[in-house]
């Protein structure tokens, strides 16, 4: 069931559109499993995602990122990190919570696409209206919504174009 790693690099998009069907019980464990096994710095793995599956929870995160595509979603998380949890470097004081929760967040999505399901990486949203409907307390702050699900036959997908590896790498050799 399981595809090689750069096969679901090469595939995985941001789904925009889902079919109805729910995503299993199983499904459902296996992309938490994939996300609880995500490093972190100094493994302090500041983060808890929000696990929205009930038509309540699915229509107040709707109220936040108020697209009608997004409403086609049978599952969403929200990824959040704890700010007093995360590492921060002494040199500069640079908190690294979002760069752990981002590597979490990939390993969320990269874990549907391995069971065959789409996710959509969502920053824009209302953040005021977040914390209003999912009150976590003042020491969470919501990074990012992931809604997941089958994708639609019709789903809309944009060819993939990256830049050249010259253009990325610089080898100090």
């Amino acid at each position: 069931m399981t595809k090689e790693f750069k096969t679901l690099c090469e595939e995985r998009f941001s789904a925009r559109k889902f079919t109805a069907e729910k995503v299993s019980e199983e499904d459902i464990n296996y992309i938490m499993d994939c996300v609880r096994l995500a490093p972190s710095a100094v493994n302090r793995q500041p983060w808890k995602f929000v696990v929205c599956r009930s038509a309540d929870a699915l229509g107040r995160l709707s109220a936040c990122y108020d697209r009608e595509w997004f409403r086609t979603a049978p599952l969403a998380f929200i990824a959040c990190k704890q700010k007093e949890e995360q590492w921060v470097r002494s040199y500069d004081g640079k908190p690294h919570g979002d760069v752990d929760l981002g590597i979490a967040v990939e390993h969320l999505c990269l874990a549907a696409a391995d069971r065959r399901l789409g996710s959509c990486w969502i920053c824009n949203y209302d953040p005021v209206k977040l914390r209003e409907l999912f009150p976590m307390g003042d020491e969470w702050e919501a990074v990012a919504i992931i809604p997941v699900g089958h994708i639609a036959p019709d789903c809309p997908r944009k060819e993939k174009t990256r830049k050249p590896a010259e253009e990325i790498f610089v080898r100090e050799e």
